[in-house]
């Protein structure tokens, strides 16, 4: 197998609210997923934990050769199950309110490749040498540009870009987008707004397609982010499978 997570506070922000994780169960079936928490004073670094601890825990007690129908039913269950404990949290501990988590995951078996995402956090494949993305932000702007009222050149400079539309702990209930993906990909990219704000997709692509081991492209997406400004924290998580669609 090559995989790697790095995550990373930034040049601006004084502590780390991403937790990353990338797992496989007893059928080398694979689990990746970062959140992004929100929230300040450390709850959004709480928030991004119960679901970044939760999500590793049950798929290591609970995934096993499903099907893909009760994966995707495995993730919707997960990620209401999440969106309970935050709440939960927030009524035991009243200084936490308002705390909340973008989460993106992709789970990986021999027969299916799912993404599944709440938020601006993202997810990525790539094909044929290209890199594409597979997820939707969540975002007022993206909503804007969805609806002709932006380009998109307009919504990476909007002064609201950030604003979400939809995430962990913001609403009782929430709605995971999954994505059935194609398994003719040799990479699977995952990565908090921290890197998709400071570097371009075909600048990550051109990282991903150069030289040097899993861990080294890593580090050195993190480091163009910083390199930029590095407003936010910063999360990858990246997985390279071989010719035959195997994790190498």
């Amino acid at each position: 197998m090559k995989s790697f997570y790095l995550t990373d506070a930034g040049k601006v922000r004084d502590h780390n609210e991403d937790s990353v994780i990338i797992t496989k169960n007893t059928k080398d079936e694979y689990l990746l997923a970062i959140a992004d928490g929100m929230g300040g004073h450390s709850a959004g670094e709480v928030a991004s934990s119960i679901a970044i601890s939760y999500l590793g825990k049950h798929f290591k007690e609970t995934f096993l050769n499903m099907s893909k129908v009760d994966a995707v039913n495995w993730m919707r269950d997960a990620t209401d199950e999440i969106n309970t404990l935050i709440f939960q949290h927030e009524k035991e501990h009243p200084e936490s309110k308002g705390m909340g988590t973008t989460l993106v995951m992709a789970i990986l078996t021999k027969d299916y490749l799912l993404f599944g995402n709440v938020g601006d956090s993202s997810g990525f494949v790539m094909k044929d040498g290209k890199l594409h993305k597979v997820t939707y932000d969540h975002t007022l702007v993206n909503l804007l540009v969805s609806a002709g009222e932006l380009t998109k050149e307009e919504a990476s400079v909007h002064p609201k870009k950030n604003v979400l539309m939809k995430a962990l702990g913001a609403a009782p209930t929430v709605d995971m987008d999954i994505f059935d993906c194609d398994m003719n990909v040799s990479d699977i990219l995952l990565s908090s707004d921290g890197l998709t704000n400071m570097v371009e997709k075909d600048q990550i692509e051109k990282v991903l397609l150069g030289e040097g081991e899993v861990e080294d492209k890593v580090i050195k997406l993190i480091q163009k982010a910083n390199n930029r400004g590095g407003t936010d924290n910063i999360s990858v998580c990246y997985l390279v499978l071989s010719e035959e669609g195997e994790v190498i």
